[in-house]
């Protein structure tokens, strides 16, 4: 083993006990961390050592994290000793699958970001338990740098062996749902990209409709969300220079390319080829060149009333319950209206219900609101200096993460439709039963 791997380790075993045995402030901030993360997982053993491994790069007291008071409380370390450290600031948790083994170690690939780690373990008690992983299989695990040219592991880690594509994309899920911020943590990039797909579609979302605020039938909003969908997706191709009147075979032949190059450019904008090439080539079909469809779930677009909120940051909301809300912040006496005090339980307590739409609230009725919510909570409460405070007590997150709309990788865009497609043809057809819906679909 490497003379910086092993120093690796008891750099590593000293930071743990560093912050473990602390007090004060430091422990105060490792209480409230885990208490904020192990809120959001199983809680088990294994969630409870990643979010102290965690905690030690990512977590701060004050203005300065972990890594840093260690270096500062042991001023006897060497300067080889603190860049070590130091670099630990860039470890990230990823979801692996195992490319290649070597003697003293691994590569890996992180399914999130398609990037590839020569990843060694520091000591001969981890080497030893995962001397019988093979190829194929797949890891959850932290990682932090050793040198320019490897990393190793970071705390605990779970094998989940070999995974079929079915379940490698709801692991894949399972994985956004728990580790939300730590998406593209080795990919500044996608994540950037990312954000600005937010942005972009709630520009588009506002310039379709004329407003970041709509209300609708349900199934007359999954069809104006389906029209604005078709829209994107001519602009797009018509930026592309792709004429969606001729068919695929018109357009390669024009473009000097063949079918297959059309359909893997296609993908590149957000289609799906198989659609593509469908459309395309049956020129008698009606259709149109789409988007990954954005589909409401069967529940919205059965509902009478459906509210649709755009936002740039929070991506888009659809709440079939906002028209009452505001009804109850309209009336006279609230708590004569049916349901009030259930609807605005459910309104602190139900995460799909985020801070952003709180605020849209406290926005459009500050007087009313400030009231209902003096009476629900029978404490004081003044809504200009309280409401975030609130919002925290019942875990809700006061800056946005990553929504459900935002731009996928295209890889992970590949998985999860060859995916649905396995998943598909599993499934017996009955006559009545529909073919599967293609492309992306967001419910």
């Amino acid at each position: 083993m490497d003379v910086i791997l092993e120093r690796s380790h008891e750099l590593k075993q000293a930071l743990v006990d560093f912050v473990l045995d602390a007090e004060g402030e430091l422990a105060q901030a490792l209480e409230v961390y885990a208490a904020e993360q192990l809120r959001r997982g199983s809680g088990d053993s294994t969630q409870q050592d990643l979010t102290i491994d965690s905690f030690l790069t990512d977590g701060k007291v004050g203005d300065r994290s972990p890594l840093e008071l260690f270096i500062e409380n042991h001023p006897d370390l060497t300067e080889s000793d603190r860049s070590l450290i130091n670099s630990w600031h860039h470890s990230f948790i990823g979801l692996f699958t195992i490319t290649n083994i070597f003697p003293d170690g691994f590569e890996l690939r992180n399914w999130l970001t398609d990037k590839h780690y020569i990843v060694k373990p520091n000591n001969t008690q981890t080497l030893q338990a995962i001397s019988r992983l093979k190829v194929g299989e797949i890891l959850l695990s932290r990682i932090s740098p050793v040198t320019d040219s490897y990393w190793m592991f970071s705390g605990p880690y779970t094998i989940m062996g070999k995974l079929g594509k079915p379940k490698l994309a709801v692991a894949i899920g399972n994985f956004k749902e728990n580790y939300k911020s730590n998406l593209y943590s080795d990919a500044p990039d996608l994540l950037e990209e990312a954000w600005q797909s937010v942005e972009k579609y709630h520009q588009q979302f506002v310039d379709f409709f004329g407003t970041d605020e709509l209300t609708l039938p349900g199934y007359q909003l999954n069809k104006k969300i389906a029209e604005l969908q078709e829209v994107i997706t001519e602009k797009t191709f018509a930026a592309a220079g792709i004429d969606t009147s001729k068919s695929l075979a018109e357009v390669a032949e024009a473009a000097g390319i063949g079918d297959e190059e059309i359909k893997a450019a296609a993908q590149e904008f957000g289609a799906d080829s198989n659609i593509v090439s469908e459309m395309f080539n049956n020129k008698s079909s009606k259709s149109k060149m789409v988007m990954p469809k954005v589909d409401l779930p069967a529940e919205l677009k059965k509902a009478e009333q459906v509210t649709a909120l755009s936002h740039p940051r929070w991506g888009q909301m659809f709440l079939p319950t906002y028209s009452k809300v505001q009804a109850i912040l309209s009336a006279e006496d609230w708590q004569s209206v049916q349901g009030a005090e259930k609807l605005i339980r459910y309104y602190l307590e139900d995460k799909s219900i985020n801070a952003f739409i709180w605020h849209r609230l406290a926005q459009q009725y500050p007087t009313q609101l400030e009231k209902v919510l003096q009476t629900f909570l029978q404490r004081p409460f003044r809504l200009e200096s309280d409401l975030d405070t609130l919002l925290q007590e019942f875990h809700k997150p006061i800056e946005p993460e990553l929504p459900d709309i935002a731009s996928v990788p295209i890889h992970l865009h590949n998985l999860f439709q060859e995916a649905l497609g396995e998943v598909s043809k599993s499934k017996p057809k009955g006559k009545g039963q529909q073919k599967p819906a293609k492309g992306f679909q967001r419910s």
